[in-house]
């Protein structure tokens, strides 16, 4: 066996093979054999198939069995023997495989680059003080009233502006094809979320009534799937009500389990705050890893990159399944989407490589209480038992992609705190 060693770029290697003609025939008649066992041809009785039969009837896929275990049998133990570490399983490329001829083919991989780590000790930075105005308060005391308000019914009038209707609506698309029904929504007349021609038609309407109302959607509409298509609507009057808002006063806190209204007001300061300052930590970490990146040249990847991107488009497609949507269904180009994350891909691939080099060098790791408390903290979010959360993790693979968030968390703190913050 012949075996050259190709680096093609800082981070992508070839291994190139040649294999004697004779171990391929070998393997080539093994694998007939085992085709021989297997295969029921007419005229000849099982497991009796002469394997020259086998050669000539099954080639392909003799061959291509053939070239995959002699690369299995190669490849890796090559690989391991160099000391190389593959981001991924190599790529087969360039094969050749004739009967009498040598085998031909490279492996392709790519690797870690090696890195000539900047300085990340003392890095400068902007930075802000974490801030709530008092507007920020006053908007939450009044989201906590909306969610407390109650619907009063109106009689006796048709429906108005600003009046919130209990509908049943049906729908179907114009131009043809499935439709579909919800019962019992509550919609508020004049609301900028509807569309002007359905705010139009329901001013007037009276309990009981149905009206047919087509809306027509401009192709800037924000969901894809209605954007310059029409929709022809079925909407029956079922209630008229007028919401009212409790007033911000102690009463109102004490519904909350508040003493009063500036309690009230100081606990949701608090709230606020502490997610400011998370989010000014958010910032921060940003601002140090576009630093650290600045200050860093190296090829990254495209391995790692392609990770990323699938990623984001999977957690896309995701949060659209969790809205009730069907991601194949939402007239969403899921393969432009992928094709612009690459820049983010490409600079989040960077800083993977980047924090996991400075956490090799200070021997950080995540911790298994660590990784308990942060399970806590999901499974409370979920509602579900952590037992279960972490039963679900394993099996799906994520426990290690959480230990790897925990090490790089650690690792972003121990940055920053060596950091030189400057405020706005």
């Amino acid at each position: 066996m012949k075996v050259e060693y190709i680096e093609e770029t800082s981070v992508r290697k070839a291994l190139s093979f040649e294999i004697e003609p004779e171990v391929v025939e070998q393997e080539i008649t093994a694998k007939a054999r085992e085709y021989a066992r297997k295969v029921k041809l007419p005229g000849f009785r099982p497991g009796k198939v002469p394997t020259e039969v086998i050669k000539r009837r099954f080639r392909p896929q003799v061959m291509e069995d053939v070239v995959e275990a002699i690369a299995n049998r190669v490849v890796y133990p090559e690989i391991e023997g160099r000391g190389l570490k593959p981001l991924a399983s190599p790529k087969i490329a360039d094969l050749k495989i004739e009967e009498g001829q040598p085998l031909t083919f490279r492996a392709l991989f790519e690797t870690l680059p090696i890195l000539e780590l900047p300085n990340y000790r003392g890095l400068q930075v902007k930075s802000r003080t974490p801030n709530v105005p008092e507007e920020a308060v006053n908007a939450e005391v009044d989201r906590l009233r909306e969610e407390a308000a109650r619907y009063d019914p109106v009689e006796g009038r048709p429906v108005a502006e600003g009046d919130h209707l209990v509908l049943d609506v049906a729908w179907k698309p114009a131009e043809g094809g499935e439709g579909g029904q919800d019962h019992n929504v509550l919609i508020e007349v004049g609301s900028a979320d509807n569309h002007a021609d359905l705010n139009a038609a329901l001013v007037g309407m009276s309990v009981g009534e149905t009206k047919q109302v087509r809306l027509v959607y401009e192709e800037s509409h924000p969901n894809q799937a209605m954007a310059g298509h029409s929709v022809d609507y079925s909407v029956t009057l079922k209630a008229v009500k007028t919401k009212v808002l409790p007033a911000a006063d102690d009463e109102f806190a004490k519904d909350l389990d508040q003493e009063n209204l500036a309690a009230l007001r100081d606990r949701i300061r608090q709230g606020l705050l502490a997610a400011e300052e998370r989010q000014v930590d958010r910032e921060v970490k940003s601002a140090l890893l576009e630093a650290l990146s600045a200050g860093a040249g190296f090829e990254v990847p495209e391995t790692l990159v392609e990770r990323h991107m699938n990623a984001r488009t999977e957690a896309a497609a995701r949060t659209l399944a969790r809205q009730g949507l069907d991601p194949n269904q939402a007239g969403v180009d899921w393969r432009r989407y992928r094709d612009s994350q690459r820049e983010d891909s490409v600079k989040a691939a960077k800083a993977d490589i980047l924090l996991d080099e400075i956490a090799r060098r200070e021997g950080i790791e995540g911790s298994e209480a660590e990784l308990d408390a942060e399970l806590t903290r999901y499974a409370e979010r979920l509602r579900k038992p952590k037992e279960q959360v972490r039963a679900r993790m394993e099996k799906e693979g994520d426990i290690h992609a959480l230990r790897a968030r925990i090490r790089e968390e650690k690792t972003l703190d121990l940055v920053k705190a060596d950091a030189r913050l400057t405020f706005e």
